[in-house]
Parts: structure tokens; sequence; C-alpha cells
């Protein structure tokens, strides 16, 4: 019976102590060295979050003891979270909620600049309807917008058609779009004059927005094109980003030099014009930007029905040899690598030349017509064109007000022929261009992953390690980080990633995805909450 009591009284007391104090912050950030996004030199602190937000940066440290989780960033670099300034996001987000090949590369933030692509529509509908791991922006997208008024008609818009477009891109605005993106080497937006996008930009500069652009041409036409989107900045009265800057073709290469020179001249005269790159000489894209724009007026019936037409096909043919021989093959069909075709998969990887050679035909820009040709009228295939140099590259990276960027696909580890950029971009420019060729500085590199970007799209509260920033963050180790996916084994996640947090949560942790979704939509000045 005294056993009883002592144990009955033992309950008692323990149920009258006081309830422990909370511990002031959600997470700690231990041990790491901060490069704070802005560009500064880096210094060893502690961080600390509580909620979404940073709230404590200590150069003295904090104790462990007052976080409910700490991680461990002892000899590692701890930055803002990478913002990927363009991905094939815009309708397939939902899909790949934890976007796991963003996120082991670093990214928090997608940008989904629409180029060729469709729209979400309604755009709010589908914000308010995504639970994803990492922060999405979206834009107005001219392609879907020019789609849906006039189709894939090869002409100009009627007054009447032009409002309409007008129409959508400020409902775009009003929804929380980011700004107006096009694609302008991409048919239908090819057929758009140069006044008709700068009226849609005009719109979207009422709403305070931005305009994003997939140049016309990267190849023979680079310097107007580049022309061409200072143009519609200044007339519009709108920023204007270059997505994806490059010189495509030998007969191109070290035309940066004269891009970045008029990207220089457009800002002294008060212009703000920003650019992006991917860490690759190599772009991807699909096999209609291999014939000439007109043709493909109408669709692939249309299409179909030129290249069945003995004198069209001529012309056709003839207008394709400076495309294949100048900017996207340089005469040598191994420089095309298929990623995906569907009236073929087993060359799902494999070249244009491969194709030749199987069929016993040599290796010369008319035979790569005459299989393009063919495949195309099977409904074409996407592919990797080998055609650019690595001083341009460099070049572009180093100036200093360039971004970068993916360009990437949300993937399933495994599935289809992704161009390696999907996997290893940011981990690449850290690797390659930062610690092993010195092109950046670290410092200089995080600032253009981060503050540069957050501040473009008018998110002053990201993109830094500061106190009282948003808590996207990514840990890394700046000696092991490295890119792993190649263009003939893409499918392989990049080393060196230890934690990735997105508004407070880790989504990465200790090297491993967690399966949290605190992502949120960005939304343009038009409408934030």
């Amino acid at each position: 019976m005294k056993t009883r009591w002592l144990v009955c009284l033992a309950l008692l007391a323990g149920c009258s102590r006081p309830p422990a104090a909370p511990r002031p912050y959600d997470v700690v950030i231990a041990g790491g060295t901060v490069v704070d996004g802005t560009g500064e030199p880096r210094f060893r602190a502690d961080v600390a979050i509580r909620g979404d937000r940073i709230v404590r940066v200590a150069r003295d440290g904090i104790s462990p003891d007052s976080a409910e989780t700490v991680l461990d960033a002892s000899g590692l670099i701890v930055a803002p979270g990478f913002i990927d300034n363009h991905a094939h996001i815009q309708t397939t987000i939902h899909l790949h909620p934890l976007a796991e090949n963003f996120l082991r590369q670093g990214i928090t933030t997608i940008l989904a600049s629409l180029h060729s692509g469709d729209q979400p529509w309604p755009l709010d509908e589908y914000m308010a309807s995504l639970d994803v791991a990492p922060n999405v922006g979206f834009f107005a997208g001219h392609t879907w917008i020019r789609r849906r008024v006039i189709g894939m008609a090869d002409r100009d818009p009627t007054p009447e058609e032009l409002e309409e477009m007008k129409r959508l891109v400020e409902q775009s605005m009003r929804q929380g779009a980011l700004g107006l993106s096009t694609g302008l080497l991409y048919v239908p937006a090819n057929y758009a004059e140069t006044e008709e996008i700068i009226e849609l930009a005009k719109v979207a500069a009422r709403y305070g927005g931005i305009y994003v652009t997939h140049m016309r041409d990267e190849g023979r036409g680079l310097i107007q094109s580049v022309a061409e989107t200072i143009r519609i900045a200044a007339e519009a009265g709108i920023p204007a980003q270059i997505n994806h800057h490059k010189a495509v073709g030998a007969s191109q290469w070290g035309w940066s030099r004269r891009t970045l020179a008029m990207i220089d001249s457009a800002r002294a005269a008060g212009l703000d014009i920003k650019h992006d790159l991917y860490p690759y000489t190599a772009s991807s894209t699909g096999s209609s930007i291999l014939f000439p724009a007109w043709a493909l007026a109408g669709g692939q019936d249309s299409l179909v029905a030129r290249l069945n037409d003995p004198a069209t096909r001529r012309r056709i043919e003839q207008e394709m040899v400076p495309i294949m021989e100048e900017e996207r093959g340089g005469g040598d069909l191994s420089s095309i690598q298929f990623r995906v075709v569907p009236s073929d998969p087993r060359y799902n990887g494999k070249t244009l030349a491969d194709l030749a050679r199987d069929r016993g035909l040599p290796n010369t820009t008319r035979t790569g017509i005459q299989l393009v040709i063919e495949l195309q009228m099977k409904g074409g295939f996407s592919a990797i064109y080998h055609s650019m140099h690595e001083d341009d590259v460099k070049r572009i990276m180093q100036h200093p007000w360039a971004m970068f960027e993916t360009d990437g696909d949300p993937v399933g580890y495994g599935i289809g022929f992704p161009h390696p950029r999907s996997y290893g971009a940011f981990p690449r420019v850290l690797a390659r261009y930062v610690r092993e060729l010195g092109v950046l500085t670290l410092e200089e590199a995080i600032r253009k992953m981060t503050s540069l970007a957050a501040d473009q799209i008018g998110q002053g509260e990201r993109g830094r390690i500061r106190e009282g920033m948003f808590a996207d963050i990514t840990v890394f180790d700046p000696e092991t980080i490295q890119d792993r996916a190649t263009f003939t084994d893409p499918h392989q996640y990049p080393f060196g990633i230890r934690h990735v947090l997105v508004n407070g949560v880790p989504v990465i942790r200790d090297g491993a995805l967690t399966g949290a979704k605190p992502g949120r939509v960005l939304r343009g000045p038009a409408r934030r909450s």
C-alpha cells in the first residue's frame, strides 16, 4: 500500500510541473560560412529561423539549445536558395510537386517564363491549386495568347484581335503574372511583328511587370534580335530580360562581345536590360527550328502538304541549308543529338549521324535535311544541338547583369532523355566555373543566383541571408559540389547539396528529400496577396 501511495504522489508531482518554455527558434543552421547573396565577402555565422523568416544572423554563434531543429553546416556554405530564371514547369509542376531534380541543385524558386509553351488558364485558379515544394512564378505567355486569338496563321492581328490579346495580358497580370514572356524563335510567335510585342509589353508595364524573351534569333540574326529586345524595352517602358543568352553556330562564335556591348550601351542610356544563361555549350529544343518559319504556318498538316509539293519542298530544303550548316548542325550530323524520337525511340540519345550511318548514308548536310524532313513528317523530335562555344559562355557569365537558369524540365529519375541542365546547371556553375576555372568568385556566382534574380522579379525579401528575409536557404560543400549529369548519361543527381529550406521548412535535409511542400506562388506587383 505504501508503494502505491508513493507512486501516486510521484505522478501528481510530475503533473504539477510547469511546461517547458518554448524555444525561441524553429531552426538553427550552425557552424557554416555565410555567403549572403549580395556579393559581399563571406563570413562565419549561425543562422536562426522562426516560421518562414530568418530572424538572426549571429557571427558570435547561437546556442543549439535555442532551436527545435539544428542543421549542421560545419565546413559548408550557407547561401540564399537559388532562383532558376527559366524552366518548363508552367503547366506540369502539379504533376511533379517535389521537383526533385531542381531541389537537388539547391533551387528554391522556379520561374516559368513560357516562351513557346502554354499558359495555365485561368492563371489564378492554377496558382491556388498548387501544393509544391519550391516557390514558383508565372508569366503571361505571348505564344499561348497568339495561338488562342489567331491560331497558327502567319499574319498580323486585326485591331480587334490585338485588343483581345492585350485583354488577356491584362487579365494575367491582374491574376498575379510577373510580366510578359515571348518565344520569338518559335511559331506562331515568330509571325509577330515587333510592334505587336511592344503593344502587349505596354500592358504588362502598366502593372509593374517585366518583359522576358527567348529572342527571335540566336544565330545569324543574333545582333538584330538583341536590338529588337532593347527597342521593346525602350518603347514599352519595361525592364527586359534575355533568357538563355547565347551565340549559336560557329559563324557567330565571339558575337557575345557585341551583344554584351549593346546591353551595356542600353543600360547606360537608362534602360533596364538583364539576361541569363545555362552553363553548357549545347542547347535543346524541338526539330521545328530546323525549318524556315513560314513553312510551319498552319500547323503539321500544312507543313506536310508543303513538303509533298515538289517546288515548295525544294525551297524549304534550300532554306534549311544555312540553318543546318551555320547554326544548328555545323555540317556535322553528330552535332544533333536526339532526345526523344516518338516515331523511332531506338534513337533516343543517339545522333543524326547514327541514323545516317544505319541507313548507309553519308554524314552531309543534304543527308541531314532529308532525314530531318522524314522525321518531321512523322511528328518531329526533340534534340540537343552542340553548337555553342565555351568562350561565349564564360564571357556572358561574367557580365555583371547576367543571371542563371536551367532551361530544364521536371523529370522523373530515369525517365526520358533530358538535357543534363535539368539535373546539374547550378552545381555546374559552382564546380566548373567557380572552383575549377575561376571564371567567377563564389560570392559573385551566388549573387547572380540569388539577390540579382530576386530583385528582377520584385521579390526583395528573398535572395539574401539577412534578418527579416524569407528563409529560402541552400547549404552546400564548396569543395565537393559537382554536377554529374552528362549528355550521354543525364539521369544523375549532383553531389554536395546538404540542406535546402523553402520558407523555413527543410525540403532536403542531410542530402535526403523530406517530402515537405512549403512552396508558394510568387505573384507580380499587380496582385501580391
